[in-house]
Parts: structure tokens; C-alpha cells; sequence
């Protein structure tokens, strides 16, 4: 038995079809041919060469290390693990069905395999940061052997998916069970890191530590004072039904009035408690909602808002990050002494 690791789109664009439909896909725009009937990995590497005539070879043998395992390797009860994009969570699947070739597409669904997602929205946090290293690695399908990576999840699977305890972390050894470091690998290419996700990982984790409880409450305060609102936070303790009341315009007085509720927990949020804020938006007379929760929401959360596009806004932690990213420099000190960030170039790498 393998674990995997598949990635639904760069930007999670593929997520919700993935679990909707309990299956995984291929998503290379404009590969059709039936993968089945090739012999060989260089039969594959030529057909890619005549799919794709203007990619390098190097990507292309990069593409054919990561397609030929879905439709060759790939076996009935592997486990399969899907990071959203979208969401600070993890969704672990077991493959149910062999191989499947769709030559009607659309495009780009021609391959997929069936998969029960038996394992929804676990929170990131719940996962140690050798596993989410391991999930970072900057390819869309790859082999996962490091750190006893499958047995440490099925553990985890049979606990209710809780946060990992040092003892199933480590072996008495402190290897995996052969006694070696197999490493990351989907046959013979190497492991390589998504270097931005690790580097929000570290943000992520520097936020956890100085912003538990209410004080990321006052994290969002101070980046909505940076965008320009005047703001009244709630203390800690009963809100009254907001965490937060901000407004523009001189001494905040101005049209736009914001209602905020921020939610610190990992877990994720449901339609009935997004729907309070709905209400405390009446409370308060504002016109405006955003619901802050570091855990994210339901995976039915956000199309089902979509009524309320006009009215309300839900930030997860991306959305918190990139706001948080994009003021930076406007923070006041005490906050940016909390969260000392810098900005760092580095090479792009092919995807």
C-alpha cells in the first residue's frame, strides 16, 4: 500500500470537483490519449513530445514522472492525500477504482481514478511539520515514503484524525521501519519543496503562537486600520454578536460599516454560525459583513453564500495572509515587533 499526493489545480481550481465527485483527475489540458496502452515511460515521453511540441524536454520528462505513476502505479486501497488551496485543511482518500480513460473529456478530464474521501477538512495544524514539509513538495502527483508518512495517517485516521502525539512521530530509532530515509519520491525524481508554501507555513506558525484566542482579533483590527477604517474592537470576552465595527471616512463616519467576527480555532466553520453574523449585521445597522476564520469554512460554505456576495465577505487564512501581506509596512510597530516579516526574492521554478 502507497500514500500519494495530488494537488487539484495550482490554485485549487479543480478542489471542489475532486471531492464532489470522489474522484481524482489528470488535469494536463489536451492529453486524451487512452495512458493504458502505452509500454513504456518513453512511449509516453514521445507522446508527450507530440502533445506538447514547445516544452522543454526537462518539463516534459518532469510531466511523464508524475503521469505515468496515475495511470500505471496507482493500486485499489492506496491512500491519497489532497492539501486544499483553498482552505488551511487536508482531505485523505483511499483509491476505490482502477484507471479510468474518457476520450470525451471535457477537457482537461479524460483520466481519473475513484476515491472515498474519508478523511474531510482536517485542519493543517493538526498535521506535524515533517508531514506538512512532505506535502509541500512542488509537484501534483507524487509518492509520499518519508517519516512512516502512511502508517503515521492511518494512526491518525483511527483517533478521529487528532492532532499526532511525539510517540507516533518517532520511531524508537528515529527512522522509518526499514531503518532508512527513502525520502519523497515518485520513482527516480527527486523532491523538491514548494519554497512559498513553506515560507506562509512559517508565518502561519509565528501567527498561531502570538495571536491565540482574541488576539488575532486585534491582528485583523490593525489590518483593517492599515486599509483605512476606523474601528471599534470588542473586549475579550462576549461579543454581542460582533468582534469588530469598522467604517470609512473622516473619524468613521463614512458609507461603508463593516460588522466583523473573527474565529481563531482550527476547525472549520458552518452555515449556521456564518448566519448569525448575517444577523448581527442588522444588530448593528451595517451594511457590510466579513467573517474571519483562521480555520476556514465548510466546504459548502462558500457557494452557498453566494446570495450574499453583495453583503458579505469570507476571509480564510489565505485571504487573512494576503491582506496582512498587503499592509505590512502601514502595521504599527507593536504589531509588526509580534510578527517580524520581510519580503525575500528567489528563483521561479518550473512548474
Amino acid at each position: 500500500m502507497e500514500l500519494w499526493l495530488t494537488r487539484a489545480g495550482s490554485h485549487g481550481e479543480f478542489e471542489q470537483k475532486f471531492l464532489e465527485e470522489g474522484r481524482v483527475y489528470l488535469t494536463w489540458e489536451g492529453l486524451s490519449d487512452d495512458l493504458q496502452r502505452l509500454d513504456s515511460r518513453q512511449s509516453l515521453l514521445e507522446l508527450l513530445e507530440v502533445r506538447y511540441p514547445n516544452e522543454k524536454l526537462k518539463r516534459l520528462q518532469n510531466h511523464s514522472s508524475q503521469i505515468w505513476p496515475f495511470a500505471k502505479d496507482m493500486q485499489r486501497d492506496d491512500w491519497v492525500v489532497l492539501p486544499s488551496k483553498k482552505q488551511p485543511v487536508v482531505y485523505v482518500g483511499r483509491i476505490t477504482g482502477d484507471y479510468q480513460h474518457h476520450p470525451a473529456g471535457p477537457d482537461p478530464y479524460y483520466h481519473w481514478r475513484a476515491v472515498e474521501w474519508f478523511g474531510q477538512e482536517i485542519p493543517r495544524a493538526h498535521f506535524s511539520q515533517d508531514l506538512l514539509y512532505s506535502f509541500g513538495a512542488f509537484m501534483t502527483i507524487c509518492r509520499i515514503r518519508r517519516n512512516n508518512a502512511l502508517e503515521r495517517l492511518q494512526a491518525m485516521s483511527q483517533h478521529d484524525w487528532q492532532p499526532e502525539s511525539t510517540k507516533a512521530i518517532l520511531k524508537p530509532n528515529g527512522t522509518n521501519q526499514q531503518g532508512l530515509d527513502l525520502g519523497d519520491i515518485s520513482d527516480e525524481n527527486g523532491f523538491e519543496v514548494n519554497l512559498a508554501d513553506l515560507a506562509k507555513q512559517q508565518v502561519v506558525d509565528l501567527i498561531e503562537a502570538k495571536f491565540k484566542g482574541h488576539e488575532l482579533t486585534r491582528l485583523v483590527s490593525a489590518i483593517l486600520k492599515a486599509q483605512g477604517y476606523t474601528i471599534w474592537q470588542s473586549p475579550e470576552g462576549a461579543d454581542g454578536g460582533a468582534d469588530i465595527l469598522a467604517a470609512n471616512g473622516m473619524m468613521g463616519f463614512g458609507s461603508q460599516t463593516i460588522c466583523v467576527e473573527v474565529k481563531s480555532g482550527t476547525g472549520t466553520v458552518d452555515r449556521p454560525t456564518v448566519d448569525k453574523l448575517l444577523g448581527a449585521m442588522s444588530k448593528f445597522n451595517a451594511d457590510h459583513g466579513l467573517f474571519v476564520a483562521w480555520g476556514g469554512f465548510k466546504q459548502n460554505v462558500q457557494k452557498d453564500m453566494a446570495s450574499s456576495f453583495f453583503r458579505l465577505r469570507l476571509w480564510s487564512q489565505d485571504d487573512l495572509l494576503e491582506a496582512l501581506f498587503a499592509v505590512y509596512d502601514k502595521l504599527d510597530d507593536e504589531i509588526k515587533a509580534q510578527l517580524p516579516l520581510k519580503r525575500v526574492w528567489t528563483v521561479v521554478a518550473d512548474e
